[in-house]
């Protein structure tokens, strides 16, 4: 434990108060663990969407369980200068997708064969907004399946995750400059360079 979690009062902020930042739930969590399902609430059907998107239905279940039992365990290496734990939980989330590459590859293929988003299919209920989407959809996963790691890495945390340039640096732990640099060139396989 570090110093300033030692000196710090677990009762700066109303344990009820969800519009309290990331950093002071975390802060809460650590003398109150419970405290961690509030970040867990707040941001578990953002982090699954992104999931489901990049491995599909089958393994998101699980890497999202991961994600969260995962930073609950290194809550005590949370900075709390960082307000917004998203950057964070996506990092986490990647770094776990990272073991399913080849079924997020798989994902993209499949999306390009069939045109069907895991995350959008079951909910669609207009066939012609079903065939627009299919339209784009297919040859936009394809595009995704052949783009280096790196760089769908950083167009998925900033296309689905919302991420900035430098949410999605803090997120992969790289400089900012080199996720501007995968924003805004192809990546070798793409036929850019």
């Amino acid at each position: 434990m570090t110093s300033q979690k030692q000196t710090d009062s677990p009762h700066t902020h109303d344990p009820g108060d969800h519009h309290a930042d990331d950093a002071a739930v975390i802060r809460l969590a650590w003398h109150e663990p419970e405290h961690f399902a509030v970040l867990f609430r707040r941001h578990a059907p953002e982090i699954q969407r992104y999931v489901v998107r990049r491995i599909g239905t089958d393994a998101a279940d699980d890497v999202v369980a991961e994600t969260f039992l995962t930073a609950f365990r290194q809550l005590g290496q949370y900075d709390l200068g960082r307000p917004d734990a998203r950057p964070w939980l996506y990092g986490i989330a990647t770094n776990l997708i990272g073991r399913h590459r080849r079924s997020e590859v798989r994902q993209y293929r499949a999306l390009a064969r069939t045109g069907a988003d895991p995350v959008t299919e079951p909910f669609t209920d207009r066939v012609d907004a079903i065939v627009s989407a299919n339209r784009a959809a297919r040859p936009l996963a394809a595009a995704l399946a052949r783009l280096p790691a790196g760089h769908r890495d950083v167009l998925l945390l900033m296309v689905w995750g919302g991420l900035t340039y430098e949410q999605a640096a803090l997120a992969l732990g790289i400089p900012v400059g080199t996720v501007r640099s995968r924003m805004h060139r192809p990546g070798p396989s793409s036929g850019g360079h």
